[in-house]
This record gives structure tokens, sequence and C-alpha cells, in this order.
């Protein structure tokens, strides 16, 4: 099924009205609950002359710190949204390649210029708190796990179910998420146990405290 071009684009515009002014306080507020991004971080094991692609990497705040965390790897940056790559630009300056795509079909040779990506692809790639704010967020994932290089790793971490927190609670959290387009996936574990099936991918899960949030890395096998 062929991605509906003018959807993405409507999308891409709904990103930008959002986070125009959003964008210049984004990290410091989003710290307070956006939980498990630096686990996620952390398990990435990356290597010097790994790719590493951040799909919906808004300001550019997790690849800074996996430049940090890992020396030596190669930085891109995917997003939607025109303006959070503006704050992204400006906090990584020439230290990654970013550039602007759907997640659900970026053609990564255009959008980051780099012809051999069509054959080598990406060792590492993330998508940290996105699928809750994109509508085709299964496709998006699949698309995701298309990309990856062999003995390649997909990471991925989002809002859990919740259910580990009272009722009223839980429901007063997903009524202010709503209010930024944000959705907990509830079904994003069997959306990820599909796919890695599908794909000849290993999956392994675990959740955050309180089922507040879900982490999920796809493995590729390595080339024979």
């Amino acid at each position: 099924m062929v991605q509906n071009p003018a959807r993405g684009a409507a999308h891409g515009a709904l990103m930008d009205s959002v986070y125009k002014g959003q964008r210049h306080i984004y990290d410091l507020t989003r710290k307070y609950y956006l939980f498990g991004r630096d686990t996620l971080l952390e398990g990435l094991d990356a290597t010097p002359g790994m790719r590493v692609l951040e799909v919906a990497c808004g300001t550019g705040r997790n690849l800074a710190k996996v430049g940090q965390r890992w020396p030596g790897v190669r930085l891109y940056g995917l997003d939607i949204s025109s303006e959070m790559l503006k704050s992204a630009r400006k906090a990584l300056g020439g230290e990654a390649k970013l550039g602007e795509g759907d997640a659900c079909a970026f053609d990564p040779v255009k959008v980051f210029e780099e012809p051999g990506l069509d054959e080598r692809r990406f060792e590492r790639i993330v998508l940290s708190y996105s699928l809750s704010m994109i509508p085709d967020w299964e496709r998006a994932l699949d698309y995701a796990a298309s990309q990856l290089a062999p003995g390649g790793e997909l990471h991925v971490v989002d809002f859990g179910d919740l259910s580990g927190l009272p009722g009223p609670l839980a429901k007063l959290l997903r009524g202010w998420l709503a209010r930024f387009h944000v959705a907990t996936r509830d079904t994003l574990g069997e959306a990820a146990h599909r796919i890695a099936k599908e794909r000849g991918l290993t999956l392994t899960s675990r959740r955050g405290r309180f089922s507040y949030f879900q982490l999920h890395v796809l493995a590729a096998r390595g080339a024979d």
C-alpha cells in the first residue's frame, strides 16, 4: 500500500503549527514526562562507524546524546516538521545529517543525499516518543524496520498503556496528551511482535514502572 503524500503533508503542517513555538521549550518541559529515553540510548551499544538514524528526531536532543555516549558513530535525523529541524540544526550543527521527510515513506538517499544508503542502510534506528504522534504509526514502525542493515537494531520507546496508574490519573494523562495530538499506542507490543515475525527479526520488550513507558528492540540477522 502506497503512502498518501497529501496525508503526510497535512501531518507535517500540523506538526509545524504545534511546534513552531513549543520547540523553544520542548527539551526543558519534556524531561519531566518522557521517561525511558535515556534507557533506550544506553542500550544502543553502538560502535564507531555505525550509522544511527533517529526517525522523528525533533530538537536533536537524543542524537546529541548518542554522539556523546557513542563517539565515532555517524548520526542521521529525520523529521516531518521543518520547525523542529530548525532546533535540531542549531543543536547539532554539522555533527549530523538532517533531513525533512515522512516516517512512513522517506527515501534515505534523497533525504540525506547519500547514494550508498540504499545498499548499506542503518545499523541503529531510534523511534523515541514519536509513534504516539504519527497517525499511521504501524506503517512507520514497519518502514523503520525495513531500513535496518544486516545485524542492525530498531530501538523504540513510547508511552505504555498506563495500566499501573490509578484509573482517574491515567484518564487525566490521556486527555492532557490528546491536547498535543498524542495518543498512547496500547497495541504497540503486538504490532512489534507481528512486524518482527514478518521480517524475520528478533524482538525483546520491557515495560517501565506502572507501565508508563514501553521499550522494544527489533534486531535483524547479520550478513550471511
